[in-house]
């Protein structure tokens, strides 16, 4: 197929998840850019989503904002709730989005032991995980179930500050080895309590978030879920090792109120288990029966995101007609773009348009800076 000439119209049909209406099946990943200085975002913050929305994207999800939990953040330059002044520049930042007809979703997370606490806006406070364990770290004392129930709150608040906000939902980042991660993740959970132990149970603490965060806000609020199998210290990592083990593991967020799991692979395209065909999101959508996003290299050849940064390479546009035909497939309802989207805002509008071989090169410069 020639990706020149497409314009890939089936994924700009409209969609919708609880009271989110969305124009188009783009979204823009969250992507951390540390250009918040002390846990507020600046005013080009608002212009640097602004900038996406006006080029075509249905959704932004935000970076990812530390929840109110003192150990929730290794960087005084991440967002994060609880800090005076930071919920009225999140309002700005909704307020650019909306004017541009864009949805906006805001990432919540908890880094858990991936913080060096030397460096962290809290350096005091332990680092915090389900059994103390994290490749390459000193070992430290597991979460006790009052700091537990602290996080839970912590992520709950979170929610409730976001849909006040005006955010049209938002997602909980249970990936690439932050803490909701590492208590899915059975080589950092080694717990035997109602937190650990087989694949549902390390899913427990995840569920118990999504379920305190949906009696934090609205019945059509949405939440997501963003889950992966690689980790940012593993990337052979896998939280499933087959069907089976997802519907086990995600069935507990799933009835906890989940509205949307979104899949994270390092390649969007590849098929998850040599069985089948299927990607992770595929697989996901499948076995739960929820939407799913898909994210991971789309737009781009080359280097994947973790090999841009260790070694500093940018990567070509890619042909994207993968994308149309999986989601022919039913494998995902949305699609997630990062780095792309880096180098080229108006990347969406130039798919829409057919205007792909216009697109603009990924330079990994751009990721020092926001445009």
């Amino acid at each position: 197929m020639n990706d020149m000439n497409m314009t890939m119209s089936s994924l700009f049909t409209p969609f919708s998840c609880g009271s989110m209406e969305l124009q188009n099946r783009f979204v823009m990943a969250p992507m951390t850019r540390s250009m918040s200085p002390e846990g507020i975002p600046s005013p080009k913050t608002g212009e640097y989503y602004r900038r996406r929305a006006d080029g075509g994207v249905g959704l932004i999800i935000t970076e990812a904002i530390a929840v109110d939990e003192p150990s929730a953040t290794a960087s005084h330059l991440v967002p994060r709730y609880g800090v005076d002044g930071a919920g009225e520049a999140w309002r700005k930042v909704v307020d650019e989005v909306h004017a541009s007809g864009t949805a906006i979703v805001s990432q919540i997370w908890h880094v858990g032991m991936d913080r060096d606490q030397a460096l962290s806006p809290a350096p005091r406070s332990r680092n915090l995980s389900p059994s103390g364990v994290w490749p390459g770290r000193d070992s430290s004392e597991p979460m006790t179930f009052a700091e537990i129930d602290q996080v839970i709150g912590a992520f709950a608040r979170a929610a409730q500050e976001s849909e006040k906000l005006g955010f049209d939902g938002i997602e909980l980042h249970a990936a690439h080895g932050y803490l909701v991660d590492q208590f899915l993740w059975k080589v950092t959970n080694l717990r035997q309590d109602r937190f650990g132990g087989d694949v549902a149970s390390r899913s427990q603490f995840a569920a118990d978030i999504i379920a305190a965060c949906r009696e934090s806000v609205s019945d059509s609020f949405p939440i997501f879920v963003r889950i992966s199998q690689w980790k940012t210290v593993d990337f052979t990592a896998r939280l499933f090792d087959s069907p089976r083990e997802i519907d086990e593991g995600l069935a507990p967020l799933v009835a906890a109120g989940a509205s949307l799991i979104h899949c994270s692979t390092r390649r969007f395209w590849e098929p998850e288990f040599d069985s089948s065909e299927l990607t992770f999101a595929g697989w996901v959508r499948k076995v739960t029966g929820l939407p799913t996003m898909t994210v991971g290299s789309v737009g781009l050849q080359g280097p994947s995101f973790l090999d841009t940064l260790v070694k500093g390479e940018g990567a070509e546009v890619a042909d994207l007609s993968a994308l149309e035909i999986l989601f022919a497939q039913e494998q995902f309802d949305l699609v997630a773009v990062g780095r792309a989207l880096i180098s080229d805002p108006d990347l969406i509008t130039k798919v829409r348009l057919g205007r792909l071989d216009e697109r603009v090169r990924f330079d990994v410069s751009d990721l020092a800076t926001l445009k």
